[in-house]
This record gives C-alpha cells, sequence and structure tokens, in this order.
C-alpha cells in the first residue's frame, strides 16, 4: 500500500554556509526519499533555516545588518549547494516566519495549559555594556582548575575540566569585554522530569523507532538516577530581550530559547507548503491539519549523532504534551572523517562541498561513495581520497558503465539498435537472459536495504550483479560471435541481455545516482519518471531498442582530489597584527569605488551603543546617510567638517534605524579586548570631496 511520508532533514544553523556535513546528511536522506517516491509512495521532504538565537543577533550586528537581512544572506547561497548536489527537498523554508510564530506559540500555550510550563528564578551573568544576559559561550575567563586564560564559561579546552560560568577567575563578555554582573531573571521551564513524561519517553523510547545505539543512549538519561546523582533535568525554554526569536506570549521581553522553535520549524516548513499549494501539486490531497492526523502519515527526521537529545527527548514529549503527532521514526548518523581525522582546513584535510564543485567534480560520484559507506548505524563515515578514485572508478565506471559500452556498440552495427525478443513467460527466456533474470532476482534484496538505509549493503549487491554481468559477457566472447555468421542469433541474446541487465542496475541505482539514471532512461527509452514497480510482474519495463551509446561517466582524475585537498597558502601575519586576505587580482580592486567625502554632520543614533549617523558629501550634489561602528571613538561633534575615505559603490544596505549608503573606512587592531581603539582614514590636505582613490 501507498505510504504517506513526512521526511526532514536537521535545520542548519543560519549563520554559515553548509559544510559537508550538511551535504552527507542531505545525500542519505535524499536517496531513501527517492527510493520511497520510486516505489509509488506519496513523499513530502521538507527542509529549513534555523534563524533564531544570540549567535545570528550577534553576527547581524557585526555585519551592519538586521537578523532578517544576514540570514537572507545565508539563505540565498543555499541553492548552489543543493541542486548541485541533486537534492530533491519539496520545500525548503524558514524558522523566521508566521507559521512558525504560530505554531511555536500554540504548543507552547498547550503545554502550559497541560501543566508543563513552570516559571523559576535564575541568576546569570549580564553584560552591563551591551544591556544582555550572555550565554555560557559568551562568557570568557581563566579556568577554576588549572587557570588557563581565555576559557570559555562551561569548560576548559586545556585541562577539559567542565564547570560554571560563577566559577570562572576574572570572566569578561566575549561581546564588549566588560565584566559580567551576576543579576536575576525570571524563566520559564519545560518539566521534562515529570513523571508523566519520563514513562512516556521510556516507552517511546524502547520501540522500533530508534536505532538500537540511539535507543541505548536514551535509556541511559531516563535510567533511574544513581544516588547523589539527579534524574532528567527541567528544559530552560526562555531567553530575556535583546533575543532573535519568536516571543513568548504575555510574557513582555522573553523569547522562546531556539531549542524550542527550532524543530517546530519542521513542522512550519510542511503548513507553508501545504498552505502554498504545492503539496497538492506533489500528489495530497488533504490540508495540512488533516495529513498530520492522518494514522497512516510517517514523521520521518534525519539527524546527525550530536543533536540526539534534542529530538528523542524534547521534541517527542513536546509534541506528545501538546497533543500533537510524535516522530514514527529518527534516523541518526554519524560524522564524516577524511582519511580518520576529523576535518582540518589547515592540515588539508577540510573537505568543502562548494570547492568539490567548481573543481569540476561530478556531485554522483560522491553521491555513490558516501551511500556505499553508510549502513544505517550511528557510525562515522571516512572520506579516504585513495579509496574515492579507486571505488568510483571500478565500480561505476569499470563495471556498472563497461556493461553499456560494451553490449550496446554491436547491437547499433549488428541490428540497427532493435533487442531481441523478451519474455519472463516464454520458456526459453532464462536461457537467452541470465544476465537480466539475475540482475531481476537481485532487486528485493536491493531495494530493502535502501528502505533500510543499509546503502553500503545495496551497493554492494548490485556490484555484485555487475561483476556476474560482466563475466557473463566476456565469457561469450561477443566479439568472436561478432565474425560467426552462424551465432549472429547467439550475438543478439547475449548483447540483449547485457543491455537489459544494465537497465535493470539503472534503475536501482537511480535514487543515488539520479542524474546518469535520467540519461540512461532517455537513451533507452525507459518510462521517465523511473518507478521501481516497472519491473514487476511478466512485462517488466525494459528496453527494446538502444541508439548510440553517448558517454555516461568518466573516470575520476586523482589530481582533482590533490586539488581538492589542496592545504590553503601559509598565512601572510603582520608582526602584532592580523592575517593578510587572500591575494585578489586587480580588477578586483578596481571594482571597488573608493572616495573622498566630507562629514557635514555626525550625530549619535538611539538606541545604538555603537553605531553613528554620518551625514557625507562625496560631491555628488547631494549628501549620503551612512551608518558607521566608531561610536566607542569619536565624539560626534569632534567629525563635522572632517575628510575621510568612504565605498561610494557599496550597495545599500536597510538596516534597524535607516537606510546606510556606504562605508568609512577606519584602522583597528586585531584584538580589540587588548587594543583597544577605532581610527577614521583621513586624506592630506588639499584633497576634496568627491576624489577618488585609486
Amino acid at each position: 500500500m501507498p505510504r504517506k511520508l513526512f521526511v526532514t532533514t536537521a535545520l542548519p544553523y543560519a549563520n554559515a554556509a553548509f559544510h559537508i556535513g550538511h551535504i552527507m546528511e542531505y545525500i542519505q536522506a535524499d536517496i531513501w526519499v527517492r527510493a520511497q517516491r520510486m516505489q509509488g509512495h506519496e513523499v513530502h521532504f521538507m527542509g529549513a533555516d534555523d534563524a533564531h538565537g544570540a549567535p545570528i543577533m550577534i553576527a547581524a550586528e557585526k555585519a551592519g545588518l538586521t537578523p532578517q537581512a544576514f540570514v537572507a544572506g545565508i539563505a540565498a547561497g543555499r541553492k548552489q549547494y543543493l541542486d548541485g548536489f541533486h537534492i530533491s527537498h519539496d520545500h525548503w523554508h524558514s524558522t523566521d516566519s508566521a507559521e512558525n510564530t504560530e505554531l511555536s506559540q500554540s504548543i507552547y500555550l498547550a503545554l502550559k495549559a497541560a501543566g508543563f510550563i513552570e516559571t523559576r528564578v535564575i541568576e546569570q551573568f549580564f553584560d552591563p555594556v551591551k544591556g544582555m544576559f550572555l550565554p555560557d559561550r559568551y562568557i570568557k575567563g581563566e579556568c577554576p582548575k588549572c587557570g588557563a586564560k581565555d576559557q570559555y564559561g562551561d569548560s576548559c579546552e586545556v585541562c577539559s575540566s567542565v564547570y560554571t560560568p560563577p566559577e570562572l577567575k576574572n570572566p569578561y563578555s566575549v561581546l564588549s569585554g566588560a565584566t559580567p554582573e551576576m543579576r536575576s531573571s525570571e524563566h520559564f521551564f519545560f518539566k521534562l522530569s515529570d513523571p508523566r513524561c519520563v514513562e512516556f519517553l521510556r516507552e517511546w523510547t524502547t520501540t522500533d523507532r530508534l536505532q538500537d545505539q540511539v535507543a541505548n543512549k536514551a535509556n541511559e538519561w531516563l535510567g533511574e538516577p544513581k544516588e547523589g546523582e539527579d534524574g532528567l533535568g527541567d528544559w530552560d525554554i526562555s531567553r530575556d530581550a535583546p533575543y532573535f526569536g519568536i516571543p513568548i506570549p504575555d510574557a513582555p521581553g522573553k523569547y522562546f530559547y531556539v531549542w524550542l522553535d527550532a524543530p517546530i520549524g519542521y513542522l512550519a516548513a510542511l503548513k507553508n507548503y501545504f498552505d502554498s499549494g504545492k503539496a497538492a501539486a506533489n500528489g495530497a490531497s488533504q490540508t495540512f491539519d488533516e495529513f498530520l492526523a492522518d494514522p497512516d502519515c510517517e514523521q520521518h527526521h534525519f539527524i546527525g549523532k550530536d543533536i540526539i537529545y534534542f529530538h528523542t527527548l524534547f521534541w517527542p514529549a513536546t509534541l506528545k504534551f501538546a497533543g500533537r503527532k510524535t516522530p514514527d521514526q529518527i534516523h541518526v548518523h554519524g560524522f564524516l572523517t577524511v582519511s580518520g581525522e576529523k576535518m582540518s582546513k589547515s592540515r588539508g584535510t577540510g573537505l568543502s562541498p562548494l570547492k568539490y564543485l567548481e573543481l569540476g567534480m561530478n556531485p554522483e560520484w560522491l553521491r555513490y561513495y558516501i551511500a556505499a559507506k553508510l549502513n544505517g548505524r550511528v557510525e562515522d563515515v571516512d572520506f579516504n581520497p585513495e579509496d574515492f578514485v579507486a571505488r568510483v572508478n571500478s565500480d561505476l565506471v569499470g563495471k556498472y558503465v563497461n556493461i553499456a559500452s560494451r553490449a550496446s556498440g554491436f547491437l547499433v552495427k549488428q541490428f540497427g539498435g532493435e533487442l531481441n525478443a523478451f519474455s519472463v513467460g516464454n520458456d526459453g527466456a532464462q536461457e537467452w537472459s541470465p544476465m537480466t533474470f539475475h540482475a531481476l532476482a537481485a532487486r528485493e534484496s536491493i531495494i530493502a536495504a535502501i528502505n533500510g538505509l543499509d546503502t553500503g549493503r545495496a551497493l554492494r549487491e548490485l556490484m555484485a550483479v555487475a561483476d556476474f554481468i560482466n563475466q557473463r559477457y566476456d565469457a561469450a566472447k561477443p566479439w568472436e560471435l561478432a565474425k560467426k555468421p552462424e551465432a549472429r542469433e547467439q550475438l543478439h541474446a547475449v548483447c540483449s541481455d547485457a543491455v537489459r541487465a544494465f537497465a535493470v542496475l539503472t534503475y536501482l541505482l537511480a535514487p543515488v545516482l539520479p542524474a546518469t539514471a535520467a540519461k540512461v532512461a532517455g537513451w533507452l527509452g525507459l518510462p521517465q519518471p523511473l518507478r521501481l514497480d516497472a519491473l514487476d510482474g511478466d512485462a517488466p519495463a525494459l528496453p527494446a531498442t538502444v541508439k548510440p551509446y553517448e558517454h555516461l561517466l568518466q573516470r575520476v582524475d586523482p589530481k582533482m582530489l590533490d586539488a581538492l585537498f589542496e592545504p590553503p597558502a601559509a598565512p601572510r601575519l603582520i608582526p602584532g597584527g592580523e592575517e593578510i586576505a587572500p591575494e585578489i587580482k586587480i580588477d578586483t580592486f578596481a571594482a571597488v569605488d573608493l572616495r573622498i567625502a566630507l562629514i557635514v554632520k555626525a550625530e549619535h543614533v538611539e538606541g545604538s551603543d555603537k553605531l553613528l549617523r554620518l551625514t557625507l558629501d562625496l560631491g555628488e550634489g547631494r549628501t549620503r546617510n551612512v551608518f558607521s561602528g566608531i561610536k566607542s571613538a569619536y565624539d560626534p561633534a569632534t567629525l563635522a567638517g572632517k575628510y575621510t575615505a568612504v565605498v561610494a559603490n557599496l550597495a545599500p544596505r536597510k538596516m534597524k534605524f535607516g537606510i546606510s549608503e556606504g562605508m568609512v573606512l577606519a584602522a583597528s587592531h586585531a584584538d580589540e579586548k587588548s587594543n583597544p581603539g577605532i581610527f577614521l582614514l583621513e586624506p592630506h590636505s588639499g584633497a576634496v570631496a568627491g576624489m577618488r582613490i585609486r
């Protein structure tokens, strides 16, 4: 029976581009999703950006952007990765959306009505300069155990000690350098320790929703606490303003902690997808609410092992006690290593997905290699460059493509591209089509392995079939049969059998190699989109003709791997300063229009402790409005009448306080905490507004 599947990948945090860990997860999920679609199931595959939280708010402020504009810039770069690696999400959304606000607030109110929300006063470090409570990672100081300096507020990177921020010696705010103050604040907690919640989670985590390794880990967290240990802790779900997030209803100045609204973003993406009409176009006959309420609807999440805690405890409990559907399965994968090591750009062991694409490397090489390494268990996947070259060249080119390139030539030259007759019901079919029957006999086991996320086993079995086909083809020696007129029928049968068997392999490889499979389908005249049930019954959809062979896949050139892992050039340092940026060409510099500007007026910006509003004259017959983060160094009264340098052709930026139409140039030390000071650039006397700096 057709299944109804709601599938998600973990939401990437919207403060940086995708890394290879994201791409590995998306490839795993995409292969599974494509296989389900090919089996006739109704699939809705969702993705979204995780857009809230203090890190994004702070990064946006540093960039001189609103959080929304900062996130939009990151989101604009997603498509090149998703399209580049053939990732087939049906919809991509954001947690910073009307749907997520509505759902997060309604789920919170349902939890509150059910008695799972309580408030407590807690003490936290507060930055008196920034006017905000500080997350642990924005507090540094001396380790209370070993005395190491510049350690974060929760753990020491030198001696590996774990502690709380108040235990730090000489703490300071990473944001302002100020000494933080301990202040009280009322916070909202989800009562994860409630006996009803613990009982539910113990039952939920012992079913087949989780892999064995994940269930065992969850049971450790849910087991009876040992003497002197606390049980399952309640979950702090609130943060104080200023914070970029979703407001808590009826609690001014309070926002949901990002990890509350992030997974709800799965539902928000699905709702936006249904409400936009895309779901109906993709075969859905229900509304968003009807779809999730349908007992036949299955909810699947693909995640990395670093976020198991949130997805196996907080997320199902949140849904359960808000009266909503809980996930049917959590699919957890390990990390990606390179040659057995954690990735490191400086050591040349960082695998950049964008660089991979820019080098012209076939994305399906990586899809195949990752699929061949995954087994459905929570194990790290190692990318070994030599193994990558050998496996892709041997399996995809030497075994799979080799079948088509050799057999099709005889069919085109000797038989006008016509294949011989094939019928499952024909008593002689087995004799004349052993390769095709062998491939068809393996399909159920291969599909079952893909369904179970053991793509490594699926591809091993598939390549064993390819080996059989190549061996049978070689044993028949069609190149010799072609020289014997009396062996014409046998030549026709052998080459037809090989091409049909190749078609079966293509059906089975289509979830892994979608672009190559589509090309083969066009070449062989197979019905598109390819369906796995097309191989069932007495008349499988196999080719009857073949066109002249066209190149399908090229071999991996090992030099590509050398370029992919070429370590970055050694940094060029200024003594006591920061690294010099990578080299640019003269035309890149020429594209930046630097001009002399007269500061007509400077004034404070209400609500900002960093910015000054400058009115600048660039000799254009009008003035420009530019915001500059120089408030800590300059009294605005002293700036009027001075000349400075400005980037004149920078695209205007919409900021919280207005539009900024350029950027003034200033110098500062790399370590602004130890060496404070900002210094505007001023030209020699004689320079006038509008002069270009060359």
